[in-house]
């Protein structure tokens, strides 16, 4: 799964996720895009289970880009922990996504494959998505 390979902090701030996506909002590689029509975050898990269920359809006919990266760290406390006692250990890393930031590009398909191929994709991720054709 991705995470950084090294930080400069081990944990940091939470931060709103306000405004639309600027950067990141239009194709730069492929043919096809999926973009993110909601606010939210996205796990590394999630992440690579939508990739899994692309290059599953696909099989390897496409090529495919990630456009965003889990660098931000999560941390939980335990069940049954009273409050206080600071920040636990980093649990699991996400990636912000805003509205209008454009998730994953596919080249070298049809647009019917590439439709389905983001639409399996769609399915394993928390936010409500549109597919982009260039």
């Amino acid at each position: 799964m991705l995470q950084p390979k090294k930080t400069k902090y081990r944990k940091v701030f939470r931060w709103r996720l306000k405004w639309k996506a600027v950067n990141g909002s239009t194709l730069a590689f492929g043919d096809f895009g999926l973009k993110a029509t909601t606010r939210g975050y996205i796990t590394s898990r999630q992440l690579e289970a939508a990739r899994r269920a692309m290059v599953r359809f696909i099989k390897r006919w496409g090529k495919i880009w990630i456009r965003i990266f889990p660098d931000k760290p999560f941390t939980t406390k335990p069940l049954e922990v009273p409050m206080g006692w600071g920040k636990w250990s980093v649990e699991m890393y996400r990636a912000p996504v805003k509205p209008g930031r454009v998730m994953f590009e596919i080249t070298w398909v049809t647009p019917e494959v590439a439709r389905e191929a983001f639409r399996l994709a769609s399915y394993k991720l928390p936010v409500k998505t549109k597919i982009l054709v260039d």
